[in-house]
């Protein structure tokens, strides 16, 4: 067993537990949306073939591409429900950064049903959210449900940076992902801004 399930099932109390993580992507990016994934897993449904195919769930910043493509496939099929809230550039722009990561980090985790006995969320307590939960610094290294969050939230937001690439080919969004690389910086510089960058 990984110790990152392990972590989930003393989260949980044991292996009847059902836990839930929360994460988000593209927090840094200077284009995009930022997405918020919350992932619930259901340790009593989930048999040892289930928990192997799980064993690598970690910060997807730690996982290749395509490893965290295959972890995507193998978290689609096994959880019991996932979430993904996304929030837009320009809403971004009006209620500022951490106020969207926080409203969908929420939203993402109340959307969970039914609930959870655990909610574990990367690093951050969500005030006035209608669902208990445990704020864990690092989670997506130490807890499976987290480090789903976080794969599906990544896996989510670079498909759309991709699609994004096939309309604007210029600006590199394939490679880069809407982060500030100089490739980045050179293109805004030659193309300007689009809407789908961020002001603020």
């Amino acid at each position: 067993m990984s110790r990152r399930i392990a972590f989930d099932l003393e989260a949980g109390g044991g292996d009847g537990a059902t836990v839930a993580g929360a994460d988000e992507a593209g927090r840094g990016c200077l284009a995009g949306p930022l997405a918020a994934a919350a992932v619930s897993l259901d340790y009593a449904a989930l048999d040892a073939a289930d928990r192997e195919a799980l064993a690598g769930l970690d910060d997807s910043k730690r996982l290749s591409r395509s490893r965290r493509e295959a972890l995507y496939a193998e978290i689609l099929g096994r959880a019991r429900q996932v979430v993904v809230v996304l929030c837009s550039p320009a809403t971004i722009d009006r209620d500022g950064l951490h106020r969207c990561n926080l409203r969908a980090l929420t939203r993402a985790v109340e959307l969970l049903r039914p609930a959870p006995d655990v909610v574990l969320v990367d690093g951050f307590r969500l005030p006035g959210c209608g669902r208990e939960h445990r704020a864990l610094v690092g989670g997506d290294r130490l807890s499976a449900a987290v480090g789903a969050a976080s794969i599906v939230a990544k896996v989510t937001r670079d498909r759309l940076l991709v699609d994004l690439h096939a309309q604007h080919p210029g600006y590199g969004f394939d490679r880069h992902k809407g982060y500030g690389t100089a490739q980045h910086l050179q293109a805004l510089q030659a193309l300007g801004p689009l809407d789908v960058h961020r002001r603020s």
